[in-house]
């Protein structure tokens, strides 16, 4: 069982002004889709695991790969996430099916050497439905210049019957970054990091 891919699309951004300010280094997001027929589409299936079992691993290494090499290796990639959007013939269940299980998002994990990890959104829509990729830090999830969000949209994709997977990259956080990282806050609450939420 493999999956049914139908395109693979690539959407690569730098951007040298923001904010009115030159960035002094290049801020640099990518992403890579997978454009894949959905094997549940159209009814109820009680088991998915079939399915998440043979597919992950297999869009797991095919987007990683041409990730890093969009990167020009695993190591420019300082920030990452994943996203999944089902086409309407589909249930969200199908998008978090495919992305949410470490036979996919280990592939990225490791050749970009995180520690955290990955940062994600599924949603359901027609062609065209904007893709968001959240992501942060690989190895740092309290770093908030590299809380990201990479927005693309596939003017024919998803079809009903399709789900569209997705990984996302930077090789920087923003550029002019200045609102202070989560452990500032957390001094000032008097909270623990390992208990951010003080309960």
């Amino acid at each position: 069982m493999k999956p049914n891919i139908r395109k693979i699309v690539t959407y690569d951004e730098e951007v040298l002004v923001e904010g009115f300010r030159k960035a002094d280094r290049t801020w640099r997001m990518f992403a890579v889709a997978a454009v894949v027929s959905n094997p549940w589409a159209g009814r109820y299936v009680d088991d998915l695991r079939a399915e998440i079992l043979a597919y992950g691993p297999i869009l797991g290494e095919l987007l990683t790969n041409r990730m890093v090499a969009l990167a020009g290796g695993g190591d420019a990639i300082e920030a990452y996430g994943k996203a999944a959007v089902v086409g309407l013939d589909g249930e969200v269940e199908h998008a978090s099916g495919l992305i949410y299980t470490l036979h996919f998002g280990n592939f990225f994990r490791q050749a970009v050497g995180a520690k955290s990890y990955l940062s994600f959104t599924d949603t359901r829509g027609p062609a065209n439905t904007p893709i968001m990729v959240p992501m942060m830090d690989k190895n740092d999830a309290g770093r908030r210049s590299h809380y990201l969000t990479l927005q693309f949209a596939i003017p024919d994709a998803p079809r009903a019957d399709e789900v569209v997977v997705v990984l996302g990259g930077a090789t920087s956080g923003r550029p002019h970054h200045r609102i202070g990282d989560r452990y500032q806050d957390l001094k000032d609450l008097g909270h623990d990091v390992d208990n951010p939420a003080s309960v």
